[in-house]
């Protein structure tokens, strides 16, 4: 592309110029992660937090010499941070509206498909961080409970390590795709805990109260769809409640929000 600067009587051809690479843009975007004071201690909260989940859990079944197997000190982890990855999924894509720092961003790269990917591939990273430090935290709590206790339960398997990598991700997506639509941390954050928690005591209400409704509750309660993947393997009809609530409450809002992005005026 040729294009004149007025005053200089030259061309400037930028035609030649390669564009930036997709694995740039996920180092960029991963180092604004934790350069700000948010993130940064939105990071170390997630850290601190899972640190001491694990270390109460361990004082609490010590002291009262209850057992304890290594996927309970896993699982304890994963409740926490299935509150606190969806917040991290927001301030991935809302400090750039917040901070009004994505007209620099889409200045310097203007394909905005390809920093909504890095920004998810950075999310989903930092997920696979998170799980890693519970799981060795978890390792850590089992081996001082078995020097404790004289004896240690490893069990977890396989089905459960995938389950909670999945529903991790799914958690952090969720708050992605909700900070996508809304382009808003505060009314991203707020939304989220309403369809955590109160959307759940809706859907019950709405199954005790009518047959009809309680027979399509499966198909719209994600959370529950999703805490099926520890009944690994699952039913066909587990398989469909997953899609079809994914789909609704992950896939559409995320559509909407990444073409929304795509469209939204930078100011």
């Amino acid at each position: 592309m040729n294009t004149t600067t007025p005053g200089l009587g030259h061309a400037l051809d930028i035609s030649t110029t390669r564009p930036t690479p997709f694995w740039r843009l996920v180092r960029v975007e991963l180092r604004k992660s934790y350069d700000t004071r948010a993130s940064f201690w939105l990071l170390m909260v997630i850290g601190l937090i899972v640190l001491a989940t694990e270390v109460i859990v361990l004082i609490v079944t010590t002291v009262n010499d209850e057992a304890i197997q290594f996927g309970d000190f896993i699982g304890a982890a994963a409740f926490m941070t299935s509150f606190l990855l969806p917040v991290l999924g927001i301030m991935l894509v809302t400090s750039e509206w917040g901070q009004r720092t994505a007209m620099v961003t889409f200045a310097l790269e203007p394909r905005r498909p390809m920093v909504i990917a890095a920004k998810a591939v950075v999310g989903i990273l930092l997920t696979l961080l998170t799980v890693a430090v519970a799981i060795v935290l978890g390792l850590v709590c089992t081996l001082l409970y078995g020097a404790i206790q004289g004896d240690a339960d490893w069990t977890f398997g396989w089905a459960a390590f995938l389950a909670f990598i999945v529903n991790q991700t799914f958690a952090m997506l969720g708050g992605f795709a909700l900070a996508a639509l809304l382009l808003n941390t505060a009314g991203a954050i707020v939304v989220f805990f309403v369809y955590k928690w109160v959307l759940p005591i809706l859907i019950g209400i709405g199954a005790a109260l009518m047959a009809w409704f309680d027979r399509l509750a499966p198909w719209i309660d994600f959370l529950s769809a999703q805490n099926e993947l520890y009944e690994w393997p699952l039913t066909g009809d587990q398989w469909a409640h997953l899609v079809v609530s994914g789909f609704i409450w992950l896939v559409v809002p995320l559509v909407i929000g990444v073409w929304r992005i795509l469209r939204a005026e930078v100011k």
